[in-house]
């Protein structure tokens, strides 16, 4: 399972180390996910789904229904 969050679609970042000498080496920025279930009123059941912050923010804004319903429709959820 890859870290991607299942909302938003966020991945890992690829940037550079960069020294006081002003080396470059590569490193990752990891996305900052979380293992959450939330409950679906229309079908009675919970969901588990790997969502970043920002995903939890957009869930509280919008709803888990319309949240899950756009996640499914971008291919993020299967």
């Amino acid at each position: 399972m890859s870290k991607i969050c299942q909302i938003t679609g966020k991945r890992r970042m690829v940037g550079n180390h960069v020294s006081h000498a002003n080396n470059k080496t590569k490193r990752t920025f990891q996305v900052n996910l979380f293992k959450k279930k939330f409950f679906m009123p229309d079908s009675g059941e919970w969901i588990t789904l790997r969502v970043s912050a920002h995903g939890l923010k957009t869930i509280n804004k919008i709803g888990v229904e319309e949240a899950v319903k756009r996640g499914r429709k971008n291919g993020l959820i299967d």
